[in-house]
């Protein structure tokens, strides 16, 4: 899983045109749900500073944390002045501070399960939120779907990351939210769900392709061959299901 995790700094600049950026409603949602103004906060795995730039915007000091190097020297090349950066995998961040905020966009996965909610209390100051969210970008059309895994098939049986604590996909709590929920340190847990359509190219769809750790860690011959066959498979232009799955909690006072 580590070997996953530290995949993305081969890709760096090609994560940095390919992913989507977070829309405002996010922004909205968390600071709804937080009730009173957030000040500080801390970034886990901010790859190039997707969600860092959405957060700047309001202002946050933000300390964006992130484990590998590539991945950092693309954030600073977009790095709001409100934003200081750290390299360091969450596991070996301080805990001499506290943050009103704590945060994760599509890294919480890579995190060690042990310990990880008692660490995480630790960073974020009693009363204060924490929160993940990623976009599981898919074919919107399933027929399409299902040509692209067609594609992938010979060389990669799934392109996902699976549910870090096995919960079923039609379980209506969805992981981290099982944890959270469990966890001792944390309470008023939520499921959002803010739903994105996405119009594309098929070669920008297969450069996402790219940025998925599952695809990084394929031989290059194997990729390289999936990525034309998915091109082939697929018009030139998609529609992609970008919507973005969140998950808030608030630390015990």
């Amino acid at each position: 899983m580590v070997v996953r995790a530290l995949s993305f700094g081969a890709v760096a600049e090609a994560y940095e045109r390919f992913r989507p950026g977070y829309p405002v409603e996010l922004l909205d949602l968390v600071t709804s749900y937080a009730g009173e103004q957030i000040r500080t906060a801390l970034e886990i795995g901010a790859g190039t500073g997707k969600a860092t730039r959405l957060f700047a915007q309001a202002g946050i000091a933000i300390t964006a944390t992130e484990p590998d190097a590539a991945m950092l020297a693309e954030l600073h090349k977009h790095l709001p002045a409100n934003v200081t950066t750290l390299q360091a995998a969450f596991e070996d961040l301080p805990l001499d501070s506290s943050y009103d905020l704590v945060y994760s966009a599509a890294a919480l996965h890579w995190t060690n399960p042990e310990g990880r909610w008692e660490r995480m209390a630790s960073l974020v100051r009693p009363g204060g939120v924490f929160a993940s969210f990623g976009v599981p970008i898919g074919l919107a059309d399933p027929d399409l779907d299902e040509a692209a895994r067609a594609a992938r098939a010979p060389y990669l049986e799934d392109d996902g990351v699976p549910s870090p604590d096995g919960t079923p996909a039609d379980r209506p709590m969805q992981w981290p939210g099982t944890e959270l929920e469990q966890s001792e340190w944390f309470t008023d847990v939520r499921q959002s769900t803010i739903e994105r359509l996405l119009t594309m190219t098929a070669h920008d769809y297969v450069g996402h392709l790219s940025t998925v750790s599952a695809y990084v860690m394929l031989p290059p011959a194997d990729r390289d061959e999936v990525f034309r066959r998915t091109l082939e498979a697929l018009p030139q232009t998609v529609e992609i299901n970008a919507q973005i799955d969140i998950h808030l909690a608030r630390r015990h006072s």
